[in-house]
């Protein structure tokens, strides 16, 4: 997401710094100096972000647009490196057959030619096939033999369900919570509003009920109420931004 502006401003810099130590510096791009910029960056970049810009403004703000690009040379990784520690040969095999299909989800070459919209047709092994509880039979897809292995945290370290809203991940823990034996305890946060935050005659105090404060579900932010088993693990999550 680097704007073009910034490696030709380095490209001047260094072309400056250097050019005490050698006089032909200013002829190399950099300096003369080797600059290693990550391959994968290049060739599917993030787009730079340029406030109310037009699609080519947005392209000729890319490093590929730049003077500096005809000096660049492209390095290609042919093996997915990542792909062959730990894995034996079966699951090397389904992992690179998923990385491929990825590659060719990110590359725009899945679903045939097409100008920005094109339809992907999932492989079947991703998808969860007719069922009436959808969530259960997730669960029970990443979480096989649950309740052999809930005492051991590696289990849980290797596994996780992501989902795009707090709505689902809380319709999730609710099933979760079902499948281990023993006694729900439910803990409630304080839904009394504070008097001194009122703001004048015209606060409407409906308007902010307790009912309507406890179904609030905001991102950073603990819901109303938790439910908890003993036995049960806790995730304990922050944002670090």
């Amino acid at each position: 997401m680097i704007h073009k502006h910034a490696f030709e401003a380095l490209d001047r810099s260094l072309k400056d710094v250097l050019k005490g130590v050698n006089r032909d510096s200013s002829r190399h791009p950099f300096g003369g100096k080797l600059l290693f910029l990550g391959v994968i960056l290049l060739m599917r970049q993030i787009l730079p972000v340029i406030q109310n810009g037009s699609r080519s403004d947005i392209v000729n703000a890319s490093l590929c647009s730049s003077h500096l690009w005809s000096n660049c040379k492209v390095l290609r990784l042919t093996k997915n490196m990542r792909l062959t520690v730990g894995c034996n040969p079966s699951d090397f095999e389904e992992s690179s057959r998923f990385a491929n299909w990825l590659l060719e989800v990110g590359e725009g070459t899945l679903g045939g030619d097409n100008d920005g919209n094109s339809v992907i047709e999932i492989p079947d092994d991703l998808l969860i096939g007719d069922s009436s509880d959808p969530i259960s039979e997730l669960i029970d897809f990443v979480y096989p033999t649950l309740l052999d292995n809930f005492n051991d945290i590696s289990y849980f370290q290797e596994r996780d369900i992501l989902a795009p809203l707090n709505e689902v991940v809380q319709d999730i823990n609710d099933i979760f919570l079902t499948f281990f034996p023993g006694e729900e305890v439910e803990y409630l946060s304080s839904d009394s509003i504070d008097n001194s935050d009122t703001v004048g005659p015209g606060f409407d105090q409906a308007l902010h009920s307790p009912d309507f404060l406890n179904g609030l579900k905001l991102s950073g932010m603990p819901n109303h109420k938790l439910v908890l088993k003993v036995g049960v693990l806790v995730m304990l999550q922050r944002n670090i931004d």
